[in-house]
């Protein structure tokens, strides 16, 4: 494993800002693989370790982006938003995941993993595209407004078939590893036109595939059989089939094959392809997935089912379908962001049921829950349930105050409590005030309306 990280010549792009810093990365994270099962237990050398390898991920990222400014460099603006997806989505994620696991030996492996992952497949591809010697991975991505889009599907179906909530990692998934995979491959032909091609790879953390498709089935397993490997392929192709639908011109596509691959395999497809949409998602605890696309034809903007007698009905309304779909996830994305925090699924979903009309609204059932999903994106507002088992809502709002980036952020308590104690110990964490539980819907509504327009309640 140590000889598989070091650093190599074919890595180096020929400017030395950039190699120096590249090398420095490759140190560590060799450095961090070769860590004995001693080594691993002990929570404060990982934390350093872990610490100063973003530490030089970020002075990496500096100088790389300044160096193509200074050059002029055509793919800046996709590199950049590379590194921002990294800085700002995965790596938080993964520091989460250690944080919450007291820096487990496997959660140390899946940091790892992804990190070693990204990095060696970022410098042989997009840091030599800088020099010339490598085209872009991602020259063919969605769209923003069309990836943001498919996101939503993906996360809706989520929640509709598996009952999860479901956040995005990253925008550009490039084949990381994260932990013991399930890598499957299908291939789709359009009836309408024999050059038209869909290909679909779906990775699934094996831990995933058990806990929803397994336990949908009954089975009390913990591991990969025969029988969970053929229900995970139906539930795959099902979702694969139910995101078609909302594709233009998705419902002529037809399987044509499929594929359980290896990782090797499952590489080898990867770092042929370029993708039109590469996305990865954790699901609060249960599993990593990662959901990718090769379809070059998604990209000819503009180009759509000609209009005849025969579909004109049908081709107006996915033409009205599509209209809705973009304006409501342009209005989503403009509209205020209330995160609710209860360890009751009734509260989260009354609040839901409340609030979504007027406000983009995330619920999530712990502290530690919100915590990843304040990092992944920040909220507008927090309505945080005062007593919750585990981490309650004063040792939440300590964790939040504690960080830089979310000691503003306004945290409203929810409280089914009166006693003036409970109220005084969290005083100094400067809530933005308290709502009881037992109000009226429409009642806690006007407040939260009330508080966005005046600033208190």
């Amino acid at each position: 494993m140590k000889n598989q990280w070091a650093w190599r010549d074919e890595y180096s792009i020929g400017v030395d800002v950039i190699d120096k810093e590249h090398r420095r990365l490759f140190k560590i994270i060799e450095k961090l693989f070769s860590f004995g099962e001693e080594e691993k237990k002990n929570q404060r050398t990982c934390q350093e370790g872990v610490k100063f390898f973003k530490g030089h991920a970020m002075k990496h990222f500096a100088d790389e982006e300044t160096y193509m400014a200074t050059i002029g460099y055509e793919g800046r603006e996709r590199h950049t938003h590379i590194h921002k997806d990294f800085r700002e989505q995965t790596l938080p994620t993964l520091e989460q995941e250690l944080e919450e696991s007291g820096y487990s030996p496997e959660a140390m492996d899946h940091f790892l993993g992804v990190c070693a992952g990204w990095l060696i497949g970022h410098t042989l591809t997009e840091d030599l595209a800088i020099t010339g010697r490598q085209d872009s991975k991602w020259e063919g991505l969605l769209p923003s407004e069309e990836l943001a889009a498919m996101k939503k599907v993906i996360k809706g179906l989520v929640f509709d078939m598996f009952h999860l909530e479901s956040q995005v990692i990253s925008d550009t998934y490039g084949g990381e590893k994260f932990g013991k995979g399930v890598y499957y491959w299908l291939s789709y032909g359009s009836a309408k036109d024999e050059e038209k091609r869909q290909e679909v790879i779906l990775v699934f953390e094996e831990k995933l595939l058990v806990s929803t498709v397994g336990k949908a089935m009954g089975l009390k397993t913990n591991k990969m059989d025969n029988m969970l490997v053929h229900a995970s392929r139906f539930a795959a192709k099902q979702f694969v089939g139910r995101v078609m639908e909302h594709l233009p011109d998705g419902d002529s596509y037809e399987l044509k094959e499929e594929n359980l691959l290896s990782y090797e395999q499952f590489q080898e497809v990867f770092q042929r392809e370029k993708p039109q949409v590469s996305l990865l998602f954790n699901t609060g605890g249960q599993g990593y997935f990662a959901y990718c696309a090769i379809a070059p034809h998604m990209l000819q903007n503009g180009v759509g089912t000609p209009i005849e007698n025969e579909n004109a009905m049908r081709e107006v309304e996915k033409y009205l379908s599509r209209r809705n779909a973009q304006a409501e996830q342009e209005e989503e994305d403009h509209r205020l962001k209330v995160l609710v925090v209860d360890d009751s699924m009734t509260i989260r979903q009354g609040m839901k049921q409340l609030f979504s009309q007027d406000y983009a609204v995330e619920a999530v059932d712990s502290g530690a829950a919100a915590f990843r999903a304040i990092t992944l994106e920040k909220p507008d507002l927090v309505l945080l349930d005062y007593e919750m088992p585990v981490c309650d809502g004063r040792q939440t709002l300590e964790m939040l105050r504690s960080v830089d980036d979310f000691k503003d952020i306004p945290v409203i308590f929810l409280t089914g409590r009166r006693d003036p104690e409970s109220m005084i110990k969290v005083m100094p964490l400067n809530p933005a005030g308290y709502l009881l539980k037992h109000l009226k819907p429409q009642e806690i509504k006007e407040k939260v309306d009330a508080f966005f327009e005046n600033g208190k309640l």
